[in-house]
């Protein structure tokens, strides 16, 4: 058991923080497991971020080959979502809350449950907003190179957003 449980945290933490010239052994699960276990046991507090991976500057200054320049400014960036993602969590927390009281009272609160869907669709639309606006400074800073390989990571699922 303790040889199982050791594998399964060298196999999260190679595909979360993407090792260079790594090659998978039999231990590991593969990737569908790993997107699979990321998504649903992986959180906001675990340094996920907005990019579902652990350590996602590290990992796309390994992956797009950054300068120091280009990892300040993407560093800021991820800041920013992360903390819009973060306030994103709380109101979907609140949100549910209140659709909860909402249920709960004697009677049906409609004017609460209609609050706490507005609340959820605004929240939404600030994210919609943070994402676009990150993806529009990420698409300055980097060249025409590493924008198709950051496009390839999104586009095959090794980079959540």
């Amino acid at each position: 058991m303790f040889f199982m449980s050791r594998a399964h945290r060298r196999c999260a933490r190679v595909f979360r923080d993407g090792y260079a010239g790594y090659e998978p052994g039999p231990w590991d699960r593969g990737d569908d497991w790993m997107r699979h276990h990321g998504r649903h046991h992986g959180s906001e507090e675990e340094g996920f971020g907005g990019f579902g991976v652990r350590r996602p500057l590290r990992f796309l200054a390994h992956k797009l080959e950054l300068d120091e320049k280009q990892i300040t400014e993407l560093a800021r960036i991820l800041d920013e979502l992360k903390t819009e993602r973060a306030q994103a969590a709380v109101d979907d927390r609140r949100t549910l809350a209140e659709f909860a009281d909402s249920l709960a009272a004697e009677t049906f609160d409609a004017a609460k449950a209609t609050a706490a869907g507005d609340r959820r669709v605004a929240s939404s639309g600030r994210l919609k907003e943070a994402i676009v606006r990150a993806l529009s400074q990420i698409h300055t800073v980097l060249n025409p190179e590493q924008r198709g390989r950051l496009a390839y990571l999104i586009r095959t699922g090794v980079l959540l957003m």
